[in-house]
């Protein structure tokens, strides 16, 4: 792993691109703190699945949308 300050990262970034190519890893800092890591990219593994993917794979139940008396009785004023 190489540590290079900005100005240098500028300078020369095609040769790090280069470098982080053939595997290197490169951290770029800021007087000498690292703020970032430059890394060889890679391609999502997983593909994303075609719309309907999940037929079968979710159900809603046959009450989903029955009518739910007492849901607010809690919201209502106490007789006094």
């Amino acid at each position: 792993m190489q540590l290079v300050n900005i100005h240098d990262a500028k300078t020369r970034l095609s040769k790090l691109l280069e470098q982080v190519q053939s595997g290197e890893d490169v951290v770029i800092a800021r007087a000498g703190t690292p703020i970032a890591r430059l890394i060889p990219y890679a391609a999502l593994r997983r593909e994303i699945a075609p719309p309907g993917g999940m037929q079968g794979e979710i159900w809603i139940a046959d009450d989903f949308d029955a009518p739910i008396d007492d849901l607010f009785d809690v919201l209502k004023p106490e007789a006094r």
